[in-house]
């Protein structure tokens, strides 16, 4: 093997180490996000896991995370707007990739 063919096996699989971290922080961020939403409609204990889990998996269905804010805003019913549950979320987001970093290490 040459030291190219190293090379671009070291970029790939870095790349996926990446891609693979960056799904499992907008996972944890979408969970956290359904917890704190789960609380602002009065669940608790496995209702509220539930919850986190629906919106973890909502947000499948798009590339981009509008699914998962389209989906909290209508389940809120007028609790939150749209513009709260995205700061939320991106308030959310470095707490939980580096949780996802303190885990991998």
């Amino acid at each position: 093997m040459t030291t190219f063919d190293d090379r671009e096996q070291a970029f790939e699989a870095k790349f996926a180490h990446d891609a693979e971290m960056q799904f499992k922080a907008q996972a944890r961020c979408n969970r956290m996000l359904g917890l704190w939403a789960a609380a602002k409609m009065g669940k608790s204990g496995s209702k509220a896991e539930d919850y986190a889990r629906s919106i973890v998996t909502a947000d499948i269905e798009e590339a981009d995370h509008e699914d998962v804010v389209r989906k909290m805003t209508a389940d809120l019913q007028g609790r939150v707007t749209s513009d709260e549950i995205r700061k939320k979320r991106a308030a959310f987001l470095p707490d939980a990739k580096e949780q996802i970093l303190s885990e991998a290490s």
